[in-house]
Parts: structure tokens; C-alpha cells; sequence
């Protein structure tokens, strides 16, 4: 094996940003042979400033190079102008670590954290010099593995990727690693691909498409069935049920240019129990599993001693339930190890556990931004979606934050929602127009930022079965907004493109036809499709014609209750009917309490973990419903309860 630098190096004085070719971040493998070990290529099908901060790239990178058997190393989508002069120097897709060709590599693993990116896999593949399409592929070629919240509907794909790992995956490439060493150890033969690939699909988490046999009658798809007896029929997710056994990773890289997200990121807990049933992530990483307290302060000491960093993010789906979320902050200001300047940021806040006592800890270094998601701007949308913020609780978290020297707030929005009528659209501006008259009663100056989102329906959640609102609707509602916020100096507004939603849509509940589709954008030059600047809905839109694909029917038609879904054989964990359920509750504006502090809904989450939802302290997050807050040790019995109803308008 050759590095390919001595051919890179002349290249780079020809693009706009070199450092996203040349490696050398602080945390980085030093270039080392791949030879003797399994070797992988973990690729981020994205731009290097969206994916070098990527924690689950990097939880992987780590844990691989620890193993003795095993080498990674790590790519990411060229942009445009070195693919360009990639391709006129015949230079391959390659390495940062030590620029080797990455059709040199055993296993090429991508992270699929959105469907838009599916276009650039299909592009790393084809500048690697790898067939595209799996069945093309010879005893010579890597394995294509991908992983991330897309593979829970790995369908459009299919026929691309070797194997997806479903849900959590730091024991998942271990296993996989033994497996790929045992291979290249035996003689290799005609057909030991597909042997190979036959045993990896009994490994627990692991969907091989090629093992499944997919049938139709006219649209729609009638099962998804094992070729082989020793395939499941259904592939269960992964699980790690001890977060703190993983406290990765423990060497952040530290980018030498400019990335997103540039500060240590810690992540304190994952999975979610609010219910929010539009959430594809809150329903697929559950349980809830916490970080305890004294490793997130030890992780927090240790990575801003190594990185030089002065900004802590605290990252979970919704960081302000992290049930120590007031002493761990605390903990963390105020310890001298942390230099006493270090400042700390709380994505994914929810309003109804933001205080003013935790606005006051998170600003007494520098106040970094502050985004909440009400998600509605009515109190009936929310019981429908199931995100339990009322007015008061928003209002409240906004007076606290403004009151502890924030001058601008942030607030997310959707569009699209079940049910959702103009009334409630234009409770959105009506939320905004309030938070900033509070906000102005603190600082002149005072904004507020509302951004509004189409509504894209996703597997594995209540509403995977809701038919989509079409690109006139989403652009009626946000011309609603801006017509009633255009005289509000306080109140910016800010929406994603509503043409970007139906392309997300077409890729995220299509079958396996629409791989067909992706790979025509991609062939007509659809990469980076994600970014606006480069998004092209008339390549969807026509690549959906050319392959005789209704829009209409994958993307704005209601399922019904007994229509097989392209992603029925793969488990999230959860209970169909308890999905079922969540949907006609949602038609019903009926609401479910978060779980994590009231008894089992039994939504099958928790079944064969030996236990309910870990949590680092036995107190209940400020704001949340009232409970015993019980830390259930791993190997108890997990009580199933009748699940309560509640109807529209009875919490008070």
C-alpha cells in the first residue's frame, strides 16, 4: 500500500480550504501501515467541517484503534473543487490519517445521520473505485457498511450498502472486526463474499440486504423474507445498556480550520422519554441511559486539559433532563481543574427544565446561545405531537434567560404537523411576538429568532404512517409567517427550503425502489444535496418520473394500519402497536407523560434489558412530572403497567 500524498500535496494549492484533506488534528492516529490488522475507513458522506465533529465517528474511531487486530482511519466528502481535480488527476477517494487509496481498505463504513447524503455515499463509493451497487462487487472489493439514525429505514439503500448496523454501535465493530479477520485468514474462494456475508447477517443488530428476498404486488410491497433459515426474520437493534462502561471518546480531535460545533462535547446521556411522536431519534435510542455525574466531570477535566478548548456542549437529546443536570454544571464552573473560564452550552433545551438557576450557572463564564423547541405555537398542536410545553413553561424559560443577560433567544419550530391548521401556524408568530415583549422588558434590543422547519414524517415513530404536506401547503404556512412577523422588529424569521423537505421525504419512507431514484441524482450530479446551494428538487422530481414512482403515493398518502412498511423487519425496539396507539392518540389530541418518572407504558424499549431507564440520581428534573425517580439496577424485573390515557386539556 502507497500513501497518495506526493499526488495530493500539488492539488491542494487549487482549492478553497486545504486542512480539509491533510489530517494532522491534534487526537489524530499518526500514518501507520494497514496491513497485518482489519482496516477500516470511516467516511462521513458530508463536507469535513459538518463531520469532523461527529461524536459517533469518532466513539468508533477510537474504540477500533484500541483493539489489536484493527486499524481506522477516517474520510469525508471532497467538496467540489477537489472531487474535480480529483477526478483529472485520477486520484482516488483516500485517508486523512495516512492517504491511503480507500478501495485499499477492508471495511468502508459510513455514519448516515440524513437521507439527503445518500447521493455523496453513492459518490465516496465511485471515487473510491468501488462498484456502486452491491451485487457488483468481488471477493476483491471492501465490505460497505453504514450505520446512524437512516439505517432504521435502510431500504433505499439496500442495494448499495453490504450490511447496516442497526442502532448503537460500539459493540456492533468489534464483533464485526473478528468476523473480517477470521475471513481474511481463510483461503479465500468464489463465494466466500456471500458466506461471509451470510454470517454477518446472524449477528445480533446487523440487516443484510442481500439475505432478503423483497416482494411486491403493483405499489405497494408485500414482505421482506429471509433467503437463508440462519437469517432473522426481524432484525433487532442494538443496545448498550451501560453508558458509563463507553466513555468515549476520549481524545476529541481538534480540528486544525474551522468546523462546526468547534468545543468539547460530552455526551451525558442517551435516549429519550419525553414521547415527542414526531421524534425519530427520542423513539429509537431509548432507554434512557445516563452518564454518572463524576465520569462527565472527569471526562470534562480530562478533554479541556488535552484540547485547550474553553467551551463545554453537554449533548443528549435534551440535556436540561439530565436528572444532575444543576450540581453537574455547577461541578463543572466551578472546579478549579477547569480554569474556572469555561463556558457551557446545553443543546437541545427543553423549557419546561430550564430554571433561572441553571440559566445563572451557564452564564457566569460567557452566555453561549440559547435554542428552544417549542415545536407548535398552540397548546392543542403540542397534545398532538405530544410535546408538553405550555405557554407559561416557554414564557418562563425565555424570563429566565433574559433576566440572566441573554439579549437573543432562539426557537424551533414545525410545519406540516398532523392536524395542524392556520390557527395553529399562526400561533407560532403569536409566541415569538410574546417572547420578545419579555425579552424587551429586559434589553432594548432584545430578538428573537423563530425557525421554521417542514415536517417530514419518519420511520419508527407514530406518525411514519401520515401522509406528508405538500410543497404548496408548507410554503402557504410559511408565508403566513412572514406576512404576521414582517412588522415585528423583535421577531426574526428563518425557514427551511419546503422543496428540501419533499426530496427528504421521497428518501426517508421509500422502499427499495428508490434507490433507483437516489442513484440517478446522484448520476445527474446531485451531490451535497443537503446544502442549498447545491439542492436540485427537479432532479427527485425527475428521476421519480423516470422510474414510473408516484411522489404522491410515497410521500403525501396516509398508510393504513395493515400496509406493510419498508422497514417492518427492522426493530427500533418498540412495539407496533404502541405505535398504532400513539398515532390514534395524536389524532385525538390525547397525551402520554414522559415515562421516565411515571409507570411503564410498555412500549417494548426496555424488554431484555433487565431494567427501565438509568439515570445518575434519584431526583427528578426541575419542571418534570412528579415521581419516584428510581434508579433501577441492571437485572431487575421491569414492571409492566397498564398504559393511562389522557385526554386533550385534563394536565393541569
Amino acid at each position: 500500500m502507497t500513501s497518495l500524498w506526493p499526488q495530493i500535496e500539488p492539488v491542494l494549492a487549487h482549492v478553497a480550504k486545504p486542512a480539509r484533506y491533510i489530517g494532522c488534528e491534534d487526537g489524530a492516529l499518526p500514518p501507520g501501515p494497514l496491513t497485518g490488522r482489519v482496516s477500516w475507513l470511516l467516511i462521513y458522506p458530508d463536507a469535513y467541517e459538518v463531520g469532523l465533529p461527529n461524536q459517533g465517528l469518532q466513539i468508533l474511531y477510537e474504540i477500533l484503534n484500541e483493539r489489536d487486530d484493527a486499524r481506522a482511519e477516517r474520510a469525508y466528502s471532497p467538496w467540489g473543487d477537489m472531487e474535480t481535480e480529483m477526478r483529472r488527476r485520477g486520484i482516488p477517494l483516500f485517508s486523512l490519517e495516512s492517504h491511503h487509496p480507500a478501495g485499499d481498505f477492508d471495511i468502508l463504513a459510513f455514519n448516515l445521520s440524513a437521507e439527503l447524503v445518500y447521493t455523496n455515499l453513492l459518490n465516496s463509493l465511485d471515487l473510491a473505485g468501488v462498484p456502486v451497487r452491491a451485487e457488483r462487487r468481488g471477493e476483491e472489493h471492501p465490505l460497505v457498511v453504514a450505520g446512524g439514525h437512516c439505517t432504521f429505514n435502510p431500504e433505499p439503500l439496500a442495494d448499495f450498502v453490504d450490511l447496516f448496523v442497526i442502532g448503537d454501535g460500539e459493540e456492533v465493530v468489534g464483533e464485526l472486526t473478528e468476523a473480517v479477520r477470521d475471513w481474511k485468514a481463510a483461503p479465500r474462494t468464489a463465494g466466500s463474499r456471500t458466506n461471509l456475508l451470510r454470517h454477518l447477517s446472524t449477528v445480533p443488530g446487523v440487516y443484510v440486504p442481500s439475505c432478503y428476498r423483497v416482494e411486491y404486488d403493483g405499489p405497494r410491497l408485500v414482505a421482506v423474507t429471509p433467503r437463508y433459515p440462519e437469517t432473522p426474520a426481524r432484525v433487532e437493534k442494538r443496545t448498550i445498556a451501560d453508558l458509563g462502561a463507553w466513555p468515549y471518546p476520549k481524545q476529541q480531535l481538534v480540528p486544525l480550520t474551522e468546523v462546526v460545533h468547534d468545543r468539547l462535547n460530552i455526551e451525558i446521556f442517551r435516549g429519550c422519554t419525553r414521547g415527542c411522536r414526531f421524534c425519530q431519534a427520542g423513539m429509537i435510542t431509548r432507554p434512557v441511559r445516563e452518564r454518572p455525574q463524576e465520569q462527565v466531570l472527569e471526562m470534562a477535566k480530562a478533554g479541556l486539559a488535552r484540547t485547550g478548548y474553553d467551551e463545554i456542549s453537554l449533548t443528549s437529546l435534551s440535556s436540561a433532563d439530565y436528572s444532575g443536570i444543576a450540581p453537574t454544571v455547577t461541578s463543572i464552573i466551578e472546579d478549579p481543574a477547569c480554569h474556572g473560564q469555561v463556558s457551557l452550552s446545553l443543546p437541545s433545551l427543553r423549557v419546561d427544565a430550564f430554571t433561572v438557576g441553571v440559566a445563572s450557572q451557564i452564564q457566569k463564564v460567557r452566555r453561549t446561545g440559547l435554542t428552544f423547541a417549542p415545536e407548535a405555537g398552540t397548546w392543542r398542536m403540542r397534545q398532538v405531537i405530544n410535546k408538553l410545553i405550555r405557554e407559561e413553561d416557554l414564557y418562563g424559560a425565555v424570563e429566565s434567560a433574559f433576566s440572566q443577560g441573554w439579549r437573543r433567544v432562539k426557537l424551533y419550530f414545525l410545519t406540516g404537523l398532523p392536524t395542524e391548521t392556520d390557527e395553529d401556524t399562526l400561533g407560532i408568530a403569536e409566541l415569538a411576538r410574546t417572547c420578545a415583549a419579555i425579552g424587551k422588558q429586559h434589553h432594548r434590543g432584545a430578538s428573537i429568532t423563530a425557525s421554521v422547519g417542514g415536517f417530514v414524517p419518519k420511520p419508527q415513530t407514530p406518525f411514519q404512517w401520515f401522509g406528508q404536506s405538500t410543497v404548496e401547503m408548507l410554503a402557504h404556512r410559511v408565508g403566513l409567517l412572514r406576512q404576521a412577523t414582517k412588522t415585528d422588529k423583535g421577531v426574526q424569521l428563518r425557514w427551511h427550503d419546503p422543496r428540501a423537505s419533499l426530496a427528504e421525504g421521497i428518501a426517508s419512507r421509500g422502499d427499495r425502489r428508490i434507490g433507483a431514484v437516489v442513484e440517478e441524482v446522484w448520476r445527474k450530479g446531485g451531490t451535497f444535496q443537503e446544502w442549498s446551494e447545491h439542492f436540485d428538487l427537479d432532479l427527485w422530481t425527475g428521476a421519480m418520473e423516470a422510474q414510473g414512482l408516484s411522489v404522491d403515493w410515497y410521500v403525501h398518502r396516509h398508510r393504513d394500519r395493515d400496509e406493510v412498511l419498508p422497514w417492518a423487519h427492522i426493530s427500533a425496539g418498540l412495539h407496533e402497536d404502541f405505535l398504532w396507539q400513539e398515532w390514534q392518540d395524536a389524532l385525538a389530541a390525547a397525551v402520554t407523560e414522559d415515562c421516565r418518572w411515571t409507570p411503564c407504558y410498555d412500549c417494548g424499549a426496555c424488554t431484555g434489558y433487565g431494567l427501565e431507564h438509568v439515570v445518575a440520581s434519584n431526583v427528578p428534573p426541575a419542571g418534570g412530572s412528579q415521581g419516584t425517580g428510581q434508579d433501577l439496577s441492571r437485572g431487575a424485573e421491569v414492571p409492566v403497567h397498564l398504559r393511562p390515557r389522557i385526554p386533550a386539556g385534563a394536565r393541569q
